[in-house]
């Protein structure tokens, strides 16, 4: 038998210093395009929270208890729970773009049945889905600004990122509460947020693809297209990963490894365990400043001012914790920042939540200013944003090869756990009493705040006995 031919083939990919190569974009470019999917980011958990600025009106309209209006906040979050199984691999296959135009497209649409509704369940049902479609913006905006940064330029983009699934629901209730005031009707807070959502749909639309293998698709595309070889390929072309390896990886590889992982586990639930006390003080809040002080929707939203400046202090930080982290490899024999290096920041940040927590509980009576309790807003928003932009970063620099799988897992226990809290707040603030009720709350993070100084002494040796983590 005569020999067969050996086919040549021309793998595509970027040549150094390339151009077209996001990482290669100029900075004024990446850091707006970064900004952007951080507003993405910041619209979705601002609508989640928005609607606290007037639970009653749903009430009033439709007859339904407080129980099942603060449904419109839990709905939404579950519906960030969900999405991301989705998003995440349809982002792998299609690019980044696609998604975002689609699915929030399809949000911002949903926003008009929520404004119009004409019965409860009309509400929030779209209120599901709004959040399932809107979570298309939290989950890809991680991936966009690693497509956009190499890893050792990363920290400071991400903890803009880390900040805006915090911010944005601090957000919510000082808009939405001033909306009350303006216009007295609920269904405005619907229109303001879909007219918010529609001017960031639309930037996103003007902007460009940034997933490599999609522009590594397109140019070999067109070198087939321009020199008529069809060797031109890219290798996930060659070997394009199956989309039943893309299911496994959202749908089952992230419980096994939220099961089989105890960085992951522990990781998770700390990041949930502060989400879900950020969506707890939505309903706590208006205990204590409007049974309490007597304060109207709008003056109640403006007390979570002080969340957004520890907020805004903590983006002050993560610079020189960035710097920390960069000259911890000079201290390795590889030369390189080991995961556990990430730690010091939420080490340094992880009392402060325990600390705002007792601020709250006893500066809530009738006789102490107002500004007590307004100010423990400060060290909880520091340290929910300094503990997340560190545990983040730990996760993905210990699982780079499943990173995928392993934000998918911690979006599930995250949002899982931020649509829980918001369902019994309030009974236990009134059944408990103000003071021990923010005790409990701060005695749960107390007792987690050795996770992140266990993981920094002995993580290594955790991630050398396990099968996906990093060595």
């Amino acid at each position: 038998m005569p020999d067969e031919k050996k086919v040549t083939v021309h793998y595509v990919n970027w040549e150094e210093n390339d151009p077209e190569n996001p990482n290669n974009w100029p900075a004024r470019t990446r850091w707006m395009y970064t900004m952007l999917v951080a507003s993405l980011v910041v619209s979705a958990a601002f609508s989640s929270s928005v609607v606290t600025g007037r639970l009653q009106g749903p009430m009033e309209d439709f007859g339904v208890s407080k129980e099942i209006s603060i449904l419109q906040v839990s709905l939404m979050v579950f519906g960030f729970m969900i999405g991301p199984l989705l998003w995440s691999p349809l982002s792998e296959l299609y690019g980044r773009k696609p998604i975002y135009v689609c699915a929030l497209f399809i949000y911002v649409i949903f926003n008009i049945p929520c404004a119009v509704a004409k019965n409860i369940e009309t509400l929030l049902v779209c209120r599901f889905f709004s959040g399932f479609f809107a979570s298309a913006g939290l989950t890809i905006a991680g991936g966009s600004i690693s497509d956009l940064f190499h890893a050792r330029e990363r920290g400071n983009a991400i903890a803009y990122f880390a900040a805006a699934p915090y911010a944005g629901p601090v957000l919510g209730p000082i808009v939405g509460g001033w909306i009350s005031v303006g216009t007295q009707s609920w269904r405005w807070i619907y229109w303001v947020n879909m007219m918010l959502a529609g001017v960031l749909w639309v930037l996103i639309c003007l902007m460009p693809e940034t997933y490599h293998p999609v522009l590594l698709a397109r140019r070999a595309k067109r070198l087939r297209q321009e020199t008529g070889d069809p060797s031109y390929v890219t290798v996930e072309e060659e070997f394009p990963t199956p989309l039943s390896e893309l299911l496994r990886s959202n749908l089952i590889r992230p419980f096994e490894m939220i099961v089989t992982e105890p960085i992951l586990l522990l990781m998770s639930m700390y990041i949930s365990i502060i989400y879900a006390l950020l969506y707890a003080f939505f309903f706590a809040y208006p205990i204590i400043f409007a049974d309490i002080h007597h304060m109207n929707d709008g003056e109640v939203g403006v007390t979570f001012c002080g969340v957004l400046v520890g907020t805004f202090l903590a983006l002050l930080v993560t610079p020189w914790l960035e710097r920390v982290y960069q000259r911890s490899g000079e201290k390795n024999p590889t030369g390189e920042p080991t995961p556990e290096n990430r730690l010091p920041g939420m080490m340094l940040a992880a009392p402060f939540i325990p600390v705002s927590l007792f601020i709250f509980g006893w500066t809530s009576f009738s006789w102490v200013h107002w500004f007590g309790p307004v100010s423990s807003g400060i060290p909880f928003g520091f340290g929910m944003v300094l503990v997340y932009y560190s545990a983040n970063n730990y996760i993905i620099d210990c699982f780079p090869r499943y990173v995928t799988s392993a934000l998918a897992a911690k979006t599930l226990v995250r949002s899982g756990t931020g649509a829980a809290f918001p369902l019994f707040i309030i009974q236990m603030y009134h059944g408990m009493g103000n003071q021990w009720a923010s005790t409990l709350l701060a005695f749960i993070s107390l007792a987690i705040v050795p996770i992140p100084y266990a993981f920094y002494f002995y993580g290594a040796r955790i991630r050398a006995r396990s099968k996906t983590a990093t060595h």
